[in-house]
């Protein structure tokens, strides 16, 4: 069919996993489970929406013959004309349609995710601006049914954070997520800028799938961890005990540290979940780079380094600098109202994968 890749493969894996999913071990393991049904939703979707488009091309080809009849009555045949315009005018939203269905979803779309914001430029502002994005981030989760679990922070002065490193858990949690990875920028008067100038700072925000056991094996050889006195608030249980914990993974040299429960253990637990995290995203980036060089599919390179967005306060406006997108709400959004922004990035990431899935189907 014109501009639409060949529908056969896509059947013949709608076939092969419904077999799989009729086999009596089948839901033996949960997540092996959960991810071929989501995958077998979409192909039969697909399927659905193929067999609308060629009933909607027969259609338009009996309006057509209608038309081109010299013995139709003429009213009949006005009344074919203006049918035939609503039909054409179903192609093509159809075919897009159809061509979202062909996207392979992404298996990491629905789990839960890690999220690490740093302040970066900008002195006890950009702490004070990572302090409102991850309350931005909170409500927004609020808003969407998720539960947020503080990993692990280190507060400034200011009261805002240096960093802080947070779990949320819910419903398709990386699929709204990953496209918040980069640098954000905020201009806006401090409140300690007594002449009122207008203030640039940024802080960096990693967002990383949340990593399984079956995904990342670490080998305990390869850690080293340390217990330290935790410092800073949280009152006296947190500062009279060795509860704080880092992990050094040595083979990359990441290191994780977690001080904001009172039991050391709990900390342990924290910090290994956000090392598995980190290593999974390493390994996922380096599988792109090895099999995909020179083509960026995502929005952007997903580089932290990359400024993504800028928050002005002063003309209350968002810019986010990858699709062009601009919305004067920004006090909103603050507040977590970013589902517009969300849905804005997700629909360009998936109308670039349909130019590559066209592309690589002519």
């Amino acid at each position: 069919m014109d501009g639409i890749p060949p529908i056969a493969p896509f059947l013949q894996r709608l076939d092969a996993l419904t077999e799989k999913m009729n086999a009596p071990d089948f839901y033996n393991d949960q997540r092996t489970a959960s991810a071929v049904s989501r995958e077998h939703q979409q192909l039969a979707d697909l399927k659905a929406k193929y067999e609308e488009l060629e009933k909607l091309f027969a259609q338009i080809g009996e309006n057509k013959a209608i038309i081109e009849d010299e013995s139709a009555d003429a009213e009949f045949k006005e009344l074919a004309k203006e049918d035939l315009q609503n039909l054409e005018a179903s192609v093509e939203p159809l075919k897009k349609e159809i061509l979202r269905y062909m996207i392979p979803p992404e298996e990491t779309d629905s789990r839960n995710t890690v999220v690490e914001i740093r302040a970066g430029t900008g002195g006890d502002e950009a702490s004070l601006f990572a302090a409102d994005l991850y309350r931005m981030y909170s409500r927004y989760a609020d808003r969407k049914g998720w539960k947020v679990e503080q990993l692990s922070s280190s507060e400034s002065p200011a009261g805002g954070f240096k960093e802080v490193c947070f779990l949320l858990s819910g419903t398709d949690v990386y699929r709204s997520m990953k496209y918040e990875s980069g640098t954000h920028r905020v201009q806006r008067v401090p409140v300690t800028e007594a002449s009122g100038r207008i203030h640039t700072s940024a802080a960096t925000v990693a967002v990383l799938p949340e990593a399984e056991e079956v995904d990342i094996h670490i080998d305990p050889n390869d850690i080293e961890i340390s217990i330290a006195r935790a410092s800073g608030p949280g009152g006296q249980g947190v500062n009279t005990t060795d509860s704080a914990v880092q992990i050094l993974h040595k083979p990359t040299g990441m290191i994780v540290k977690c001080a904001d429960e009172r039991s050391q253990l709990k900390n342990k637990q924290k910090a290994m979940k956000v090392l598995r995290s980190r290593l999974l995203e390493h390994k996922q980036n380096e599988e792109r780079e090895k099999y995909a060089q020179n083509r960026r599919e995502q929005i952007g390179s997903g580089d932290r380094s990359e400024r993504i967005r800028t928050y002005n306060f002063p003309q209350s406006r968002l810019t986010d600098h990858r699709i062009g997108l601009t919305v004067h709400s920004l006090t909103q959004v603050m507040d977590g109202e970013i589902e517009e922004i969300v849905r804005s990035l997700e629909e360009a990431y998936y109308n670039r994968r349909i130019e590559t899935l066209i592309a690589e189907g002519a």
